[in-house]
């Protein structure tokens, strides 16, 4: 079953490169003294619109059917905001695209997430220390009629080696994302500018998988140490770190359902606003280098 999970994200990624039209070793070399952009990722509309909104200079590109990047400026820097879609084969795909295209100097995945942590709140933003992906799992074995037991499934880790991931004993462990140190820094740094909430530093975790399952959200807590889930970030990562870019994740509580955190829309342009504070902040530490 890994195998063939592995084949469709693989196939997935190349057949919307396929379409994206102009992607060559060509997009990878940028102009002499072009500055390469920054490049902001968001799911949805509401994750992505509000900071392209505050873009000077805007052009959009489309690549394929799903992939909107807002092309523009802040600070008289190039910055690109791109519009990924939901999930974690659509972000692979979509960071695949934009880097090919757009060969980005570094790379912030952020929107809004649910809470593993009952001591966030709704409006708290968790910089990503680290991203996992949550969703990768090995059943052990049972037979039929012994039943389905979701809490002794093992972490599988099919970066681990090239053979098959679920015959590896390596492989039955949680791969873990670090955070680029500067622009972690850097978000830090920048963290008492946000009003509506904490900033903390924590652990994101990924998957096309909606937990509402509070005792499901305690064990990924205990067990992968996470801080919030959603679909996305850990993919970005992983293909972040395939082609060396830097990479940040950031994410601000919608709902808590640990503690009873009622869903609220209105985070994600909350979230949006802190993130422009910490693209300022990175344009700068760039421009000093």
């Amino acid at each position: 079953m890994a195998m063939k999970m592995s084949k469709r994200v693989l196939i997935t990624v190349v057949s919307i490169l396929a379409l994206a039209g102009g992607v060559s070793a060509n997009d990878l070399n940028t102009k002499e003294g072009t500055k390469r952009p920054i490049l902001i990722q968001g799911p949805m509309p509401i994750e992505a619109e509000k900071f392209a909104a505050r873009l000077e200079n805007v052009e959009t590109e489309k690549s394929g059917s799903t992939f909107e990047f807002y092309i523009g400026t802040v600070d008289d820097y190039p910055v690109i905001v791109s519009k990924t879609g939901k999930g974690m084969e659509n972000t692979a795909a979509a960071t695949a695209v934009a880097i090919l295209k757009y060969n980005p100097a570094a790379i912030i995945n952020q929107g809004t997430s649910g809470g593993h942590d009952p001591d966030l709140n709704v409006f708290d933003i968790v910089l990503g220390e680290r991203t996992v992906n949550i969703g990768s799992m090995k059943t052990r074995d049972r037979a039929e009629g012994d039943g389905i037991v979701a809490t002794d499934w093992l972490p599988m880790d099919v970066m681990a080696s090239e053979g098959s991931a679920g015959e590896d004993p390596n492989a039955e462990k949680a791969r873990y994302y670090e955070a680029d140190p500067d622009l972690f820094a850097i978000a830090k740094k920048v963290k008492n500018r946000y009003k509506k909430g904490n900033v903390v530093e924590g652990t994101i975790g990924s998957a096309d998988l909606w937990n509402n399952e509070v005792d499901r959200i305690n064990w990924f807590h205990k067990n992968y140490g996470t801080s919030v889930e959603e679909m996305e970030s850990a993919s970005s990562a992983m293909i972040s770190k395939a082609y060396g870019i830097p990479f940040l994740a950031i994410r601000i509580l919608s709902n808590n359902k640990t503690n009873d955190g009622a869903y609220n829309p209105d985070t994600a342009a909350a979230n949006q606003e802190y993130v422009y504070e910490v693209v300022q902040e990175y344009i700068s530490f760039l421009k000093n280098q």
